[in-house]
């Protein structure tokens, strides 16, 4: 049986302050999260946002995280598909993310990576930036 991919369901960020990253989420998103649970000690454990219809991003307790996890910048990088990466990648630096992985061209799509205030990587991707190359052969249109 063939397994089909149809996209992320969702995404879980790690915090130390899970409060402080659904703040600094809900201020990046405009809106707060569609669900929260508590932690220990009744503080917040974790909370979720609906990024559109179908992508949920959660932001979970470090210290529930499943033994072994890598909790440090590495691995697998998601890119969240942007219309402008310049302004978004502006809006993050604004709100204290610092570069990870540089602007960086691959055909017709460019990304960039970031980490969070919290140690997580947020990448972004959009087919709209002038560093996209649309054609065969990696040139642009004279």
């Amino acid at each position: 049986m063939d397994v089909t991919l149809r996209g992320i369901a969702s995404l879980t960020y790690w915090a130390d302050d899970v409060a402080a990253a659904t703040a600094w989420y809900t201020e990046l998103l405009g809106s707060g999260p569609v669900f929260t649970r508590p932690g220990p000690g009744g503080q917040l454990g974790y909370a979720a946002f609906a990024v559109d219809e179908r992508t949920r991003l959660a932001i979970a307790g470090r210290a529930t995280a499943p033994p072994g996890a890598a909790l440090e910048p590495g691995g697998a990088v998601g890119h969240w598909r942007v219309d402008d990466l310049d302004a978004a990648l502006d809006r993050l630096s604004s709100m204290g993310a610092k570069e990870w992985i540089p602007l960086t061209p691959h055909g017709p799509v460019v990304s960039v990576a970031v980490l969070d205030p919290f140690g997580n990587v947020v990448g972004l991707i959009s087919d709209n930036h002038p560093a996209a190359d649309f054609r065969p052969g990696g040139q642009r249109p004279s």
